[in-house]
């Protein structure tokens, strides 16, 4: 795991180009180059591996030199908590930041389902955007995640639930009667990936590529508030599925519930939606729409948002609201969310209501949020005490 020797840089997160860089600090031969990268990439992101030793590809003296300056560690698991419904969520460790600290925290969610299974990630530790409906944003940005981070995420889960040739899950109770047991992957964890683009392109990259941890692109979502500006260029750099959180249909209540509208309106927002590369009625943006009673769940809400979506490929998911302690707002009444649903549906837009998940472990949508903000807190005040 990350943490358990400090001193060694993993290699996980690590692309192609970096590894051969590897290797020639190491003295392979150039001509080797493309071959040493292969086999490791391949025992790294294809099978798993955990130590350089497992790699019986390589030499001896070449994993020796290789433990001798890097690691394979993922993040370390802190807690894993279980939901009655089968949602595992992770707590995890990562790297300190500086010699004698805590790496800071952050949420990782598995949710299974009966034949596929859904990981969903973290792309900061806090947030910057303070959505006044999620209390991932009630805790203030700490950092960007690096791709190692974020890749380590999936490798953690990978590990956890034994999805690895000639693995077993530790507790295979609620994973999904299919060959692969994580098929897709959302960037719907903490913070906004817009505004952490280059890691987490580069950790899609690798997420996506064929002959390592092998998620098609239709497979790998992000979500993002609305960074209008980063919107085109993810979809020419990266080429993902797209959901936008937008969560009300007119500015004023935006400005409130996602207070990024100010800086870019639903209109600006819209527009960029409309130009995203390789949109089709194969390739749809997702709407996410959190139901907030009294708030935006009325029935000239939903004639307002497909009058919004108008020519736009996309499907609209409604989120009953999941609380967290002190929560300004109640989850919108079953039935009115129905009732906004039909009104979407009968303009010829899916609308599926998503079923929520991990709610007894709060693993739930928009409901994440580390113990990292407490434990720097503690580390200034045990610092401040030492004379």
């Amino acid at each position: 795991m990350i943490g358990r020797d400090q001193n060694s840089q993993t290699l996980i997160g690590f692309d192609r180009a970096q590894l051969a860089d590897v290797f020639a600090t190491l003295g392979v031969p150039e001509r080797a180059h493309g071959m040493r990268v292969s086999q490791i990439w391949n025992w790294v992101y294809a099978r798993g591996a955990q130590e350089f030793d497992q790699i019986t590809v390589l030499s001896k003296d070449l994993r020796a030199a290789l433990a001798e300056r890097y690691s394979l560690a993922r993040p370390e698991i802190v807690t894993e908590q279980v939901s009655a419904d089968g949602t595992r969520k992770w707590l995890l460790r990562l790297a300190p930041d500086r010699p004698g600290t805590q790496g800071p925290l952050v949420e990782t969610v598995y949710i299974p389902e009966e034949t596929r299974g859904t990981l969903c990630i973290s792309s900061q530790v806090g947030c910057t955007l303070t959505c006044k409906f999620c209390h991932t944003g009630t805790q203030k940005l700490v950092r960007n995640l690096r791709p190692a981070e974020i890749v380590g995420q999936i490798m953690v889960a990978r590990d956890r639930i034994g999805e690895w040739p000639e693995a077993e899950a530790d507790d295979s109770t609620g994973l999904p009667d299919a060959e692969r047991k994580i098929t897709n992957i959302v960037l719907m964890g903490m913070g906004e990936p817009l505004y952490n683009f280059d890691n987490v392109r580069d950790a899609m990259g690798i997420a996506a590529a064929s002959d390592g941890l092998g998620y098609s692109k239709r497979r790998i979502t992000l979500s993002t508030s609305g960074v209008v500006p980063e919107i085109p260029r993810w979809g020419q750099e990266a080429n993902t599925m797209l959901a936008i959180s937008l969560h009300a249909v007119r500015d004023d209540l935006r400005d409130e519930l996602v207070p990024i509208n100010r800086k870019w309106p639903i209109a600006e927002l819209l527009d960029a939606c409309r130009a995203y590369p390789s949109l089709s009625n194969a390739k749809r943006i997702t709407f996410e729409y959190v139901m907030l009673k009294g708030v935006n769940d009325s029935n000239a809400d939903a004639r307002e948002l497909v009058r919004l979506l108008a020519g736009i490929p996309a499907k609209i998911n409604l989120i009953p609201f999941n609380p967290w302690p002190g929560a300004p707002y109640e989850c919108s009444d079953w039935e009115q969310i129905e009732g906004f649903a039909e009104i979407v549906n009968r303009a010829g837009y899916a609308s599926p209501v998503r079923s929520p998940r991990g709610r007894d472990i709060m693993a739930a949508c928009g409901q994440l949020k580390s113990a990292s903000i407490k434990e720097r807190a503690s580390a200034r005040r045990l610092e401040a005490a030492v004379p």
